[in-house]
């Protein structure tokens, strides 16, 4: 290190050796030395002590972290214990709208059914049939205030049914309601084998409104009475479409000629107005069809469309549908196996009117018609 001192020349004093004068610098040279060596040491210290207060400080500061993380934790316990149990809940939750989906996803095939069922009872004719009526002598007693103003019609309901499945009609209600409410069933076929089925009440749609909405049409008239066997159809439409497309015959131009599939009439449609209410008021024709001359009645069209047609459920009281059933005997074993079983009071059953079983990859439909002891009743 160095000092003021080294910046003078020391000159040797007399009766001073050179020797002596050396060890004088060496000496002053170490004093300054130990000087700095002090200084840095004074230094050091206040280092360290400044060092362990900032320890000390630390630690107090890591020891109240310590303790607010141990209070949080605490404080986090019933917040834990709270999400534990919302996620229980949701588990749960999520489990019964599982099981809710299964039900809609139930309910909606049984409505897939219904609709089938629907369909099928939309496809009717557009036009009735004749039929031959007879009075066989039933006459019933009735007040003329009591007689009955409208047409009564008895309902005939065509259900399908799928494949593994089947229909039974037991002669009690009171023992299809007891079926259903057991719904899980077994049934016995030999002595080592079982199958599982499950019993659902018979729920079909019925027309409980009905309007029909009737029109006349001013350019088709209806011809009846044609009988022409020998005659092919096509030739048939054309002499008629001929015949009364001539002025002669108070006709005019035919638009078109169709023939009704489900009576055996004629329809015919004019492009004027006036033409058919004309033909209409002469009433009947004498046509020639072939060698032969037939008398053809004319008379109004009446175009008809349902205008409102409402339906309602109706739950079978004594039919119960049996699904699920395997295809594991053939079809006459399986319905005498599960009428045995389901003759059984032990298994909640009771006497059976009837039993309809339609094996897997098969398909049926059923017909559904109206009591008579509920009419009675």
């Amino acid at each position: 290190m160095d000092s003021d001192e080294d910046s003078f020349i020391y000159l040797p004093c007399p009766g001073i050796s050179a020797s002596e004068t050396l060890e004088a610098e060496q000496i002053l040279k170490w004093q300054d030395m130990c000087k700095a060596l002090e200084v840095d040491r004074f230094s050091l210290e206040a280092g360290r002590k400044e060092s362990e207060r900032e320890a000390s400080k630390l630690e107090r500061e890591t020891e109240l972290l310590r303790k607010r993380l141990q209070e949080l934790e605490e404080e986090s316990q019933p917040q834990k214990a709270g999400f534990q149990r919302e996620i229980q809940l949701a588990l749960t939750e999520e489990r019964q709208l599982l099981r809710e989906k299964l039900a809609l996803e139930n309910e909606l095939e049984q409505l897939e059914r219904y609709q089938v069922a629907q369909e099928e009872l939309h496809k009717v004719p557009t036009n009735l049939p004749e039929r031959v009526m007879v009075f066989k002598g039933h006459v019933e007693e009735a007040k003329e205030e009591t007689l009955p103003n409208r047409l009564t019609a008895r309902p005939q309901i065509r259900y399908p049914v799928p494949g593994g499945s089947a229909l039974i009609t037991f002669e009690s209600h009171e023992v299809a309601s007891r079926i259903i409410e057991m719904e899980q069933h077994q049934v016995q076929l030999d002595e080592f084998t079982y199958v599982h089925v499950k019993a659902e009440p018979m729920v079909l749609l019925l027309p409980s409104s009905l309007e029909i909405s009737l029109e006349k049409s001013p350019r088709r008239v209806l011809l009846s009475g044609i009988v022409a066997p020998s005659l092919p159809e096509d030739r048939l439409l054309e002499k008629l479409e001929l015949f009364f497309s001539k002025r002669q015959n108070m006709g005019g131009e035919v638009f078109s000629v169709e023939r009704l599939s489900d009576s055996g009439h004629v329809v015919l449609t004019f492009m004027d107005d006036g033409v058919a209410k004309r033909l209409i008021q002469i009433g009947q024709y004498q046509v020639p069809i072939g060698q032969e001359s037939h008398t053809v009645k004319l008379s109004h069209y009446v175009g008809g469309e349902i205008a409102e047609l409402q339906f309602r459920p109706s739950v079978c009281a004594r039919t119960v549908l049996l699904s699920g059933i395997p295809d594991v005997l053939d079809e006459e074993l399986m319905r005498e196996a599960l009428e045995i079983h389901f003759q059984k009071p032990s298994k909640g059953g009771g006497e059976v009117d009837v039993v309809a079983y339609v094996p897997i990859g098969q398909c049926a439909v059923a017909v559904f018609e109206a009591e008579e002891e509920e009419e009675q009743d």
